[in-house]
Parts: C-alpha cells; sequence; structure tokens
C-alpha cells in the first residue's frame, strides 16, 4: 500500500436531531428519547449532495490521491472499486468511476459489504504479486444514506432500521503498486530488516449468518419490491455473530508478519459505534491507545471506514513512515480480514 485518500461530503447530520425529527414523524413507532446516539456514540454523519451518486465520491478520493502522488490517469494499470454502495446494478460501478476520472485500464468491482475495501487490497497484491499489475487504484464510494429508512410504520420496523441511522456518506482511495528494491530491502534503526509494504494477510467468514443485515432490494430476490430497499440489520445478532468468530483471523495475520502487538503503532479496524471498540481490544487483547475512534463523528462509512482512520492517522501525525498497521475489517455476510502494513 503505497497510499491512500478521503473525501468526506461537506454536509452533516447531528444524529440526535435526526432521531427527535424521525419520532415526530412516525408517533409511537420511534421513542421520543434519542436511543441510537447515545447508545452508540455517533454524533454526526456525512451525508453526499443530492446530485451525487457513490461513483463521485470515490473519484474525488481519488483525484486527491493521484493529485498528491503526482500521478496520471495514464499511471493506473488496473482500477478496482471496492464498496458496499453501487450506482446502479449494471454496469459494474468502476467503468463509471473510470469514464470520470479518464482512466483507460482494466476495471473490475470488488464487493463485500464492509470489507471491499481491504479485500480489493488483497486482490490488488496478488495480482501485482503474479507481474500482471504494477499500479493498482482502489477506489470506494460509499453511500448508505440513500438506503436509511426514515418511513418506519412500527416498532419491530424501527429496530431493523436503526442501524442505519448512523451509517454515513464517504470516498476514499488506496494506491497499491510493485514495492520498489528500496522499500523491499529496508532496515530499521538497529538494521534489522523492516520492508515496506503490507506484510501479511488473513481473510475468515462464516456465511450462515448472511441475514443478520441485508439491503434486499434490485437483485432476483426482490427486483421491484420499494418496501426492501432499505437497510434490514439485526444489530444484536450482528454483534454476536463477530463476537462468536474470535480473533483467530487477526492474530494469524499478525503471526505471519512474526510481529507481536508491541511492534504495531495503529489498529484500524471498522466501526459501527463506540462501545463495539471495548469488544475489539478485549477479544484481541490489545494494550490501550492503539484505536483511533472515528464513528463518533464521522459515522459508519462502511467500507471506507479503514482509509479514513489510516488517512486520520497520517495526517495527525499518529503514524509515519516505518510504523507498522495492522487494518481489521468486519462484514456483514458476515466475514472477517485483517491485513498488516509497514508504512
Amino acid at each position: 500500500m503505497a497510499a491512500v485518500g478521503v473525501h468526506l461530503p461537506e454536509r452533516t447530520v447531528d444524529v440526535r436531531e435526526a432521531e427527535r425529527t424521525l419520532a415526530a414523524r412516525n408517533p409511537g413507532a420511534a421513542p421520543r428519547v434519542p436511543m441510537v446516539s447515545r447508545l452508540t456514540g455517533v454524533r454526526q454523519v456525512h451525508v453526499l449532495p443530492d446530485d451525487w451518486d457513490a461513483s463521485d465520491l470515490a473519484v474525488a478520493a481519488a483525484e486527491k490521491l493521484l493529485a498528491t502522488e503526482g500521478l496520471a490517469p495514464a499511471d493506473v494499470d488496473l482500477l478496482l472499486f471496492a464498496s458496499a454502495s453501487q450506482d446502479m446494478v449494471e454496469p459494474a460501478t468502476s467503468h463509471i468511476v473510470a469514464a470520470k476520472l479518464g482512466v483507460r485500464s482494466p476495471v473490475m468491482d470488488v464487493k463485500n459489504a464492509c470489507n471491499s475495501v481491504l479485500n480489493a487490497v488483497e486482490v490488488a497484491e496478488a495480482l501485482i504479486a503474479t507481474g500482471r499489475y504494477g499500479t493498482v487504484l482502489v477506489a470506494c464510494g460509499e453511500a448508505p444514506s440513500r438506503a436509511v429508512r426514515w418511513d418506519v410504520p412500527d416498532r419491530a420496523t424501527y429496530l431493523l432500521s436503526a442501524p442505519g441511522y448512523t451509517m454515513s456518506d464517504a470516498g476514499a482511495a488506496v494506491l497499491v503498486r510493485r514495492a520498489t528494491p528500496a522499500e523491499a530491502d529496508a532496515r530499521d534503526a538497529s538494521g534489522a530488516p523492516a520492508p515496506r509494504g503490507i506484510l501479511a494477510s488473513a481473510f475468515g467468514a462464516e456465511s450462515t449468518h448472511w441475514d443478520v443485515g441485508m439491503l434486499p432490494g434490485g437483485g432476483t430476490a426482490h427486483p421491484r419490491d420499494l418496501e426492501r430497499t432499505y437497510f434490514e440489520i439485526d444489530g444484536s445478532r450482528l454483534r454476536d455473530a463477530f463476537l462468536a468468530l474470535g480473533p483467530g483471523v487477526v492474530l494469524d495475520a499478525l503471526g505471519r508478519a512474526g510481529l507481536t502487538w508491541d511492534d504495531v503503532a495503529l489498529v484500524a479496524v471498522h466501526q459501527v459505534a463506540v462501545a463495539y471498540l471495548d469488544d475489539v481490544h478485549a477479544a484481541l487483547g490489545l494494550p490501550t491507545g492503539r484505536t483511533l475512534v472515528t464513528v463518533a463523528d464521522h459515522g459508519n462509512v462502511a467500507s471506507a471506514t479503514l482509509p479514513l482512520q489510516l488517512a486520520t492517522a497520517l495526517e495527525t501525525g499518529r503514524v509515519g513512515p516505518g510504523d507498522v498497521v495492522v487494518l481489521v475489517g468486519l462484514a456483514g455476510g458476515i466475514s472477517i480480514g485483517a491485513t498488516v502494513v509497514r508504512l
């Protein structure tokens, strides 16, 4: 991983105020006292402009990244659009992103809920290792606000819709390229080998839980049912499913890299609520201070979460060249992934 860029829409919505509006709009179905913001710790979310699509968010982040790195569209060998969101069922949104960027390379979509970006990085690394490509641009545009339900006829519908009120829009871009000889042969201050780039990865899934979080409309199961075009998420079942997965995949990635938590400067982990970070620390045995909270001020930006945390850590000086970062992805379906990177 050579670089990362993020775009956050300027428009924000206060979650507490949105909940009060929801209660007034749906008396008896939604609670009068804001519950989602209190339970999740999410204060505000970002909302994309009315005339933007998911591809526009991806393009905004990608343009920022390419400009910072001094690259032109012609320098991209492969473009992967990685997101839970998409502009339409067909064509692949990667084509739309490439057309807007002026990229003429091959393209494809990589889609796996909130692990889309992490899985795309895995695909990019594998294809670069074969020698097929040298520079891969992973572009992400998450626009979950378009699938949040604000008319809830009863309490049961509200409970399935409530996790959506912390969903937030964002664009992200990650540049994955073949390591230079200097990066591959880098050493630390003591002279020990410390190669830069992706050191190790591990992934897992427990797909029997696919129905705990859904956006069912638009596919073959519900092609034209407007009532199924909103998020349906059982938050309690989703949390239990992730806890049941355990830390094995993450610890496996760390072990493959030959490292311990003492070597890690930052653990970027997918975030749906502030309180869930305690579960992560406990499950992984993490020392305090190794994570960075973004969900409180930016909401759940789906697969843009890990790039957002990495970009924030870099911009604030939390991490820098030579530091080791572990990217931990958690996604509906359900799946888990971990990638160990030395910056």
